[in-house]
């Protein structure tokens, strides 16, 4: 297997993201991207955790057949909230043992339902040092927040702690933004700190107005009012809608690559034609 740690250090990557299908339909669509995507030559691709591991079982068989079928490496994202030392430690051993080298460690997002957090870990720091002591040849990534961690008390120690947990990983990736200067404040200020770790920038090429807003809301993303107003307008348009996605993305892109990004993190949404679309636009496909 391949090292992201290492893949970054050789140079720029380009990488995709996939979560785990809950149905035989989703399971086709996913596979379908995934074949539609292969000959892009990914540098690595990952696959999300679902809140509390409700799809702890899906992610890791995922993640596995993945290392195992396509000739990319693919990351296991990986949540601390709501599970004991043990089960974590049984999953990372899995891992290790089936060779996975590579590692999202999040903290998590509490229970939807306000009732309080259980588990023996908080915080991505802690999850990344346990799994650098169960599985201490992985690549440990976390992740980073240009507009803030949505439950931030203050910027001042939203960037001191992103910092910290930076320094004891190997990379960052940031979740999906809309706003270019939003991710080079945050690594003005991450450079003021002496942090040094590559951030991967996470770009969402918008298919689905509903979803995006979601997802924004929870991250604390920003969409721009302009923009809003745009994909509101092409909702009940699929076409129009995706033309506008992958515009949108390909000129984010195209900055945080014209700024110096080690690499861009696309957000697949388990299809492929966008993502396809945003890398021939930037010479890339």
């Amino acid at each position: 297997m391949t090292r992201i740690a290492d893949l970054l250090a050789a140079g720029r990557t380009i990488s995709f993201e996939f979560f785990p299908p809950k149905t035989d339909e989703a399971e086709r669509q996913l596979e379908k991207a995934l074949h539609e995507l292969a000959p892009l030559a990914p540098s690595f691709v990952s696959v999300t955790y679902g809140a509390g591991g409700s799809t702890r079982d899906r992610t890791r068989e995922l993640v596995i057949r993945i290392n195992r079928d396509f000739a990319f490496p693919a990351m296991a994202h990986l949540t601390c909230i709501g599970h004991t030392r043990a089960e974590l430690v049984g999953l990372l051993e899995r891992y290790r043992d089936e060779g996975v080298e590579n590692i999202l460690a999040l903290g998590g997002d509490p229970p939807a339902d306000g009732s309080p957090a259980t588990g023996d870990y908080r915080h991505a720091i802690d999850l990344v040092r346990l799994v650098r002591e169960v599985h201490p040849a992985a690549s440990v990534g976390v992740a980073a927040h240009p507009e803030l961690h949505p439950r931030s008390a203050d910027r001042d120690s939203d960037r001191r702690h992103l910092a910290a947990k930076l320094a004891e990983a190997d990379f960052g990736v940031t979740q999906f933004f809309f706003t270019v200067d939003h991710h080079l404040r945050m690594l003005d200020e991450l450079d003021a700190l002496g942090c040094r770790t590559p951030v991967l920038p996470g770009v969402l090429p918008i298919v689905n107005v509903a979803g995006t807003k979601r997802m924004a809301s929870m991250n604390g993303t920003e969409i721009p009012a302009g923009l809003l107003a745009r994909i509101e307008a092409a909702e009940d348009r699929p076409e129009d809608l995706q033309a506008i996605g992958v515009e949108v993305a390909t000129d984010l892109a195209r900055r945080l690559l014209d700024a110096g990004a080690p690499g861009l993190h696309l957000y697949a949404m388990n299809r492929s034609a966008s993502v396809r679309a945003v890398l021939a636009n930037l010479g890339l496909a």
